[in-house]
């Protein structure tokens, strides 16, 4: 089975930094493009950064200059450095990915979420 799995999160002093991991195991050829979503209690998930297969990414303004998104294909991971943090930052953060499979489409697939919480 293919799935997309987080890791990295936990509890960060404000300025702090943490690197998220999302992992994709089975049977697949390579990610096409990733995403990170991030979803706080009460609050609408919100896009927070982006990357696509030709490597161009985009973040939202509330963490440009402080987020970057990269992957490592021949891994089949893709990665979420996130600098300076602050207590909006809190929030689960959600990988998802267009998954090559070895035919002429793509299909996407969502992790579990990784907890980040961003508090003295």
């Amino acid at each position: 089975q293919v799935q997309l799995v987080e890791s990295g999160g936990g509890l960060v002093q404000p300025g702090g930094s943490l690197r998220l991991s999302c992992a994709a195991s089975g049977s697949i050829f390579g990610i096409n493009a990733m995403a990170w979503h991030r979803q706080a209690p009460g609050k609408q998930r919100e896009l927070v950064a982006a990357i696509t297969s030709g490597g161009a990414a985009n973040y939202a303004d509330s963490v440009k200059g402080r987020f970057t998104i990269s992957r490592d294909n021949a891994e089949n991971t893709g990665y979420l450095q996130m600098n300076s943090l602050k207590s909006e930052d809190t929030a689960v953060y959600y990988c998802n990915a267009e998954i090559s499979l070895g035919g002429p489409y793509g299909m996407h697939y969502w992790g579990k979420g990784t907890q980040v919480t961003v508090s003295s």
